[in-house]
């Protein structure tokens, strides 16, 4: 599909990826980052890895631009476009069906160069975007989007899914207060504990989560990575591949394993091959409500208390809110129930293969909808599948009082004003003056309104979300939000003109440059001992450069003792450090 022809519940996440907003400092962060990533990972992630590092078009020096990235994924099936921070899973998954790959572009800091709670350009480029030149995981990813995108979603998953955003966000954040992290560790807690059984949708994220995020691939002794959480993190991936590190064979055991995503994960999960996913994958949609369907499917939505879709053996859907439905024999269990009658709350949709009627909108069902299931009483067939002939012989005819008695015991009787038919299957009946009973039951009074009856005599699907979302509306789990720029101070853009100056000797100089870049560093260094004396990366810049061309300005030992210095530390920044250290040393 082109970009410029998505729907629009999906097109108002993509936003300009505005490259002029990342700083020098930024594209400091990436290549530090980058460096570190492609030696450990050249050694240790799938064979596809660096090979899809090039063919995507990421290189070490700067971020990318999500257009160039596009235009060369599309080699491989895919699309990329630029989103902000969070989108909901559901957004994320239709995009990803159909071959689009959303990036979000904004930038970790300095302080969160090993790991981001946030999505970032780093997690979603470097970490997802090489693995897609593989076919079989392209193959893996295409058929997760689709299936996903079709599962039921409880209200504890919008409330757990905006509880991340939202913390995710604070601590990326440099502006926000410990106060406001912590009530937002607390909120997500909240959230969580509320979630007691996982819905279809939670369950497909924990395998999200330990194939395309955290997956290992090959032997169990001695895996490689693929997952792109670790793939974007080195500090992950080492850990990843320690011995303590339990290693598990992908199954669908996997579902049974939750995840946090502050804490390094205890175990992980070993698939043979990328179609071995594929295949486990397969055997998670068999036990789906989209696939099951029938009173199964009706009791899933019914717990999630969110906007779901039935689709009947005619193919009408029906979208809505289920609150309620009715069975024929409550002994049986549940997948074998038969059920007889439906009941929506709220805006309600009417649907043939993903397209919303005509007039059957939420506008005409704003306060619910209802419909009884079943076959006529002495009849063989579903009515979706009676001719003219057929309707005339039980004196069902437009414009006339018409009766219909279900196996159910369920009648219908009113004015019949309308029968609408698609592709020769009668999916509707429209009435006035209706009412609908079930023995001393009312379904549906007269002074209700019009009753639009769905035709058919099964539940064959219940899937996630609306049939139409474009026509449906706004809904819960569709809401965008943009991720808030930081304010800059005046101390930071001081910094960043040094960061600036710094990458501009390393990409120019020359021999006959030689002492002026000298004398700029040296004239770096004097404001970085003056105005900022713990910054480490810039420093480590400088080292770099200086090691690499064999130059020698003369502040160059104040930045050597503060490295010596800053090395002995134990913070996560002298970890970094000695790292960046070791690669100088390897000439990377």
């Amino acid at each position: 599909m082109e970009l410029q022809k998505l729907p629009s519940h999906l097109s108002r996440y993509i936003v300009e990826q505005d490259y002029s907003r990342y700083t020098n400092i930024d594209q400091a962060v990436w290549r530090f980052i980058m460096r570190r990533l492609k030696e450990y990972l050249t050694q240790h992630a799938h064979e596809s890895y660096a090979e899809g590092l090039t063919q995507t078009g990421i290189t070490l020096e700067e971020i990318p631009r999500i257009e160039d990235m596009s235009q060369r994924l599309s080699q491989f099936n895919w699309k990329a476009v630029a989103v902000s921070g969070f989108i909901p899973p559901a957004a994320f998954m239709e995009l990803q069906s159909l071959g689009i790959l959303p990036i979000a572009c904004d930038m970790r800091s300095l302080e969160h160069a090993m790991y981001t709670p946030a999505p970032d350009i780093v997690h979603e480029a470097a970490g997802h975007a090489p693995i897609l030149i593989h076919p079989e995981f392209t193959k893996y990813l295409h058929e997760y989007a689709q299936i996903a995108k079709k599962s039921i979603l409880n209200k504890e998953d919008l409330e757990i899914y905006e509880a991340i955003r939202i913390l995710s966000d604070l601590k990326e954040d440099p502006n926000s207060t410990e106060d406001e992290i912590a009530l937002a560790n607390k909120n997500l807690e909240i959230a969580s504990q509320k979630a007691i059984e996982p819905s279809e949708a939670a369950l497909l994220a924990r395998m999200n989560w330990w194939t395309a995020e955290y997956g290992l691939i090959g032997d169990l002794e001695n895996p490689k990575i693929y997952g792109a959480g670790l793939l974007s993190s080195v500090g992950e991936s080492v850990t990843a591949l320690k011995p303590d590190t339990k290693k598990i064979p992908f199954s669908l055991n996997c579902l049974d394993y939750a995840y946090d995503i502050t804490e390094p994960q205890p175990q992980l999960f070993v698939t043979p091959s990328f179609k071995h996913l594929t295949k486990v994958l397969r055997e998670m949609a068999d036990t789906m409500s989209f696939k099951i369907g029938g009173a199964y499917g009706l009791e899933c939505a019914k717990k999630a208390r969110t906007i779901n879709t039935v689709e009947l053996n005619s193919g009408l859907q029906i979208s809505g809110q289920i609150i309620n439905y009715l069975i024929l024999d409550s002994t049986k269990a549940l997948r074998d129930q038969t059920v007889t009658y439906l009941q929506l709350e709220g805006p309600s949709q009417l649907s043939f293969e993903g397209f919303e009627l005509k007039g059957q909108g939420c506008k005409q069902h704003a306060h619910g909808f209802g419909t009884p299931v079943g076959k006529l009483k002495g009849s063989s067939k579903c009515l979706s599948e009676f001719s003219v002939s057929d309707l005339k012989s039980l004196h069902i005819q437009t414009n006339e009082i018409v009766t219909l008695e279900f196996e159910s015991g369920i009648i219908v009787e009113g004015y019949l004003q309308n029968i609408l038919s698609e592709k020769n299957k009668i999916l509707l009946l429209s009435f006035k003056d209706c009412k609908v009973t079930l023995v001393e039951k009312v379904l549906f009074d007269p002074a209700w309104g019009q009753f639009d009856m769905a035709v058919g005599s099964q539940v064959t699907s219940v899937f996630g979300g609306a049939a139409d979302r474009d026509a449906f509306g706004a809904t819960e789990d569709f809401v965008a939000k943009r991720v808030v720029s930081p304010k800059r101070t005046p101390e930071f853009m001081a910094l960043n003109e040094l960061f600036g100056k710094i990458k501009n000797v390393r990409k120019t100089f020359s021999e006959s440059t030689r002492a002026s870049s000298e004398k700029t560093l040296d004239g770096i260094i004097e404001r970085l001992n003056k105005d900022f004396p713990s910054d480490w990366l810039s420093r480590l810049e400088i080292l770099e450069i200086c090691v690499k061309y064999n130059l020698n300005p003369k502040g160059l030992n104040t930045v050597q003792d503060f490295i010596a210095r800053k090395s002995t530390e134990t913070s996560e920044d002298s970890n970094s450090l000695r790292e960046g250290l070791r690669l100088i040393e390897k000439g990377i």
